[in-house]
Order: structure tokens, then sequence, then C-alpha cells
């Protein structure tokens, strides 16, 4: 593997974790999950986002930077690379679109402070998957406060990507259009994601439809 630092990023039920665990066990990587179940807020969120969003955004960052900054600042000498299924820039992302504009510039100083100590991945490997097959994946995992995130919150978040995304020119991004193909389910199709992540990218966003 070229990268020594890799991110998977996408919206809920993209494939992220799924990806990021193929990768490391090819790669001999050491592999960093989210935990997000783990917050208390989250559950309430999704039946009450108005009165809930700003201390889930809240504990979601302090939570990412704490694991981020534990794991990336000791070098696993047993491993080749790092791959981990969240980027902490995806808290700016969400929060954009559940929080107000008060709550969203406090929440942006926060987030600037902590993430000016963290090193950036050396790709980030953006997982685009349509609505319509994100709720799909997200009925079949079976996580009881999922079960009701309706497709406007989905589409609200996957614009919120898009629109980072393309004003990070010193990110080399990777936006994979999986729609067309299952990596889970089908070893040939994970086959083609990993051969295409193993490329050389320049900084700035190339997009690949497989």
């Amino acid at each position: 593997m070229r990268y020594n630092y890799i991110a998977i990023e996408g919206n809920i039920g993209a494939g992220k974790t799924s990806l990021a665990e193929c990768l490391a066990q090819r790669y001999n990587g050491k592999i960093i999950l989210e935990q997000f179940e783990e917050n208390p807020f989250l559950a309430k969120f999704y039946e009450d986002q108005e009165k809930y969003a700003f201390p889930l955004e809240l504990s979601f960052l302090a939570d990412r930077y704490k694991q981020l900054k534990r794991e990336l600042s000791h070098q696993d000498l047993f491993s080749d690379c790092t791959v981990s299924d969240y980027f902490l820039n995806k808290s700016l992302i969400f929060a954009r679109k559940t929080l107000n504009d008060d709550e969203y510039h406090l929440f942006m100083t926060l987030f600037n402070i902590m993430n000016a100590n963290l090193p950036r991945p050396d790709l980030l490997v953006h997982l685009y998957v349509k609505t319509s097959r994100l709720q799909n994946n997200i009925r079949n995992r079976g996580r009881d406060y999922e079960q009701r995130i309706p497709d406007e919150y989905l589409e609200k978040i996957q614009e919120s990507y898009f629109d980072y995304l393309k004003q990070q020119p010193q990110l080399r991004v990777l936006l994979l259009d999986t729609n067309a193909i299952d990596f889970v389910a089908y070893p040939s199709h994970l086959e083609r994601v990993l051969e295409c992540i193993d490329k050389d990218y320049p900084r700035g966003m190339t997009n690949v439809r497989l």
C-alpha cells in the first residue's frame, strides 16, 4: 500500500467500516474504528434532533479527537499502514446540517483547536451510495435507533459532504461511486475497490465510478 494513513468516509450505511476492515486485513494495517454506539446522545438525537443535536455533535467531536490523538500518536511497528473508518472533519460536515448558525460557529472554533493537533490522512476515500441503497443497508444491519432516519436527513448529509470535499484542495480525496457494485458480498468487487485505492492520486478530488 502506497499510503501510510487512509481514512474511509461516507454517509450512514455506506460501508465505511466494512471497507476499512478489508483494507487493514489486506495490507497489514492498524485499524481505527469509531465507537459511535457508545454515545449516550445518539438514540435521543434520532427521536428529537433539535434538542439533542448540539450535545451529540460535541460529544462525537470529543470522542473522535481523543481516539485519533491516542491512536495516531503512537506508531505501530508491526503494521504497514493505518486505516480509519472516519475522519475528524466529519464532525464539521454533520454539524453544518444539524446545528443552527450560532451553535455551528462555536462548534467550529472548538473543532479548529482540536484539528490543528492531528495529522491529515494521506488519502481520504469517500464512498458515494445513493439514498435508497443506504436505507436498505441501514435496514439490513438492524440498529433500532437508525430505522426511522428520513431520506431527507441522509440527503442533507451527502450534500454537506460534497460541499466540504470540493473545498479541500490540500487533501487527496478519492470519491468512489460504489452504487453498481457490492464489495461486501462479492470478492471480485472488493478487488476492484482495493486496486482503485492503491493508486497514485493528486491532491484535490478524483471521481471514480466502479
